[in-house]
């Protein structure tokens, strides 16, 4: 998702160097909000404990 807003926010500085300036606005809040849906999910992963922990990871059998 961040990857599609990276190519609505290049195509809206393209179109806007051009002169399309309605093509670049478009281009622009949909990056803006691409960028934010992404952000959102990453706060929400971050604390929803989908990112494993320490304690999570398997336990080494002990050596002999």
């Amino acid at each position: 998702m961040l990857g599609w807003a990276l190519t609505f926010l290049t195509l809206a500085l393209a179109a806007g160097y051009l002169g399309f300036f309605e093509l670049a606005g478009l281009g622009a809040s949909i990056a803006r909000i691409l960028l934010l849906v992404f952000v959102i999910l990453l706060v929400v992963g971050a604390f929803s404990g989908s990112v494993r922990s320490a304690s999570d990871l398997p336990k080494r059998p002990p050596r002999i």
